[in-house]
């Protein structure tokens, strides 16, 4: 009789990912539950690559013109997965050096607040933090109740705000940020601006600009996590009509202006270019073409993506229960799971310890303080989700065991 088809091992999705052999199981090699910090890179990656070298090696300097081709289908791709028909992006290694020029693009001579969250990535987290020592005042809201969080950042926004800066799914929990278009909606009311940190978001959630009524809205993100593009491959969106002049300021920004300023003022070009940087290395734009277009032909659109993620996270929330460990050592918290994005956060006071463990065993997870992160991805199969479960629960009683 053939195995039901959640049993198939390996998942023949992982014939394409042979260079991160993700088809691996314990004892036979290593089992990725990563997924939400890096996914592995479809083989198509590496056609990507070689483009590259090849391109530098037949034009030299003369490869520009494609790859700045590379980077607008890279922010075509992004822009289908947002659902986004108005608004432009700019492209940067890393987040960071876009929620920088984003900051500087702020009237700080008039507004010198900043409202924001407890539970946002290091990228903000870590430059909020400074922009506080130097005076700024930076106002978090807790993310414990999610529920009511668009809700209380909306009441906060007051004409002194300069911007709120809040994610679409927190990275700690895996939560999804509901109603940020009531967020954007008071910031308007008020002359601030919202940006909206999707990394958590882009691929896994069928998050959709006009649908959350975000189209006023700054956003950033990349595809490090769930698009497996690798380093490299950031992105700020950039809503319609944006008049902004980043002070950290790229002499790529000026490319598109026809005719500089009569008063010698610094000129911007239009949209998203006011936020582009400089000379780049664009190896990562052409890796992520080929990977965009390996998910264009399995069909793995964010719609099918999602669903893919919710059966996944869902297998792992009913096999931990199953398991019935100590809640002292190890609990599930009481969430919907239609309310995870991309993976499943249990909640430990030996997170770290537990996340040690399971990699002795070839299990491949993480953790973030008290939280232990299971990140399943499209080409793992149930056997292998189940593996994993298998070995956390070996792990938690030898842990309970040791005292």
């Amino acid at each position: 009789m053939a195995q039901p088809v959640s049993l198939v091992h390996p998942h023949p999705l992982a014939a394409s990912y042979r260079r991160f052999a993700v088809d691996g199981r314990p004892g036979e090699g290593r089992l990725l539950l990563s997924g939400h910090s890096h996914q592995a890179w479809p083989d198509a990656a590496w056609a990507g690559q070689m483009r590259a070298i090849d391109a530098a090696a037949r034009w030299v300097d003369g490869k520009w013109d494609e790859a700045f081709a590379q980077a607008e289908t890279v922010k075509a791709e992004y822009a289908q997965r947002l659902g986004d028909t108005s608004g432009s992006y700019a492209l940067a290694s890393n987040t960071h050096e876009l929620v920088v020029r984003f900051l500087s693009a702020l009237p700080w001579g008039k507004r010198r607040r900043l409202l924001t969250t407890d539970g946002e990535f290091h990228s903000i987290r870590r430059q909020l933090d400074r922009l506080q020592e130097e005076g700024v005042e930076v106002v978090r809201l807790s993310t414990h109740d999610v529920e009511s969080l668009a809700d209380r950042l909306a009441a906060a926004v007051d004409d002194r705000t300069a911007a709120v800066l809040v994610s679409a799914v927190l990275f700690q929990t895996a939560a999804i940020v509901p109603s940020l278009g009531r967020v954007l909606t008071a910031c308007q009311r008020h002359g601030a601006e919202l940006l909206v940190d999707a990394y958590h978001a882009v691929n896994v959630l069928d998050l959709d600009v006009v649908t959350e009524g975000l189209e006023g809205a700054y956003m950033v993100g990349g595809g490090y996590k769930y698009c497996q593009l690798g380093e490299g491959n950031c992105f700020l969106r950039v809503p319609p009509d944006c008049q902004a002049r980043p002070v950290i300021t790229g002499w790529f920004a000026e490319f598109d202006i026809l005719a500089m300023p009569p008063d010698g003022s610094v000129a911007y070009g239009s949209g998203a270019s006011r936020f582009a940087g400089s000379t780049y290395d664009p190896t990562s734009h052409y890796r992520a073409v080929s990977v965009f277009e390996f998910f264009r032909q399995q069909q793995l659109t964010p719609e099918a993506l999602r669903r893919i993620s919710q059966r996944q996270v869902g297998f792992l929330a009913h096999g931990f229960d199953d398991l019935d460990l100590d809640p002292a050592l190890l609990r599930r918290p009481d969430m919907p799971l239609d309310s995870l994005a991309g993976f499943l956060a249990l909640e430990s006071p030996q997170a770290g310890r537990l996340c040690k463990e399971l990699r002795r065993r070839d299990v491949y997870t993480d953790h973030r303080g008290d939280l232990l992160r299971l990140g399943p991805a499209p080409y793992l199969s149930d056997r292998q989700l189940q593996d994993g479960l298998d070995a956390l629960a070996e792990v938690v009683r030898e842990v309970a065991a040791a005292g």
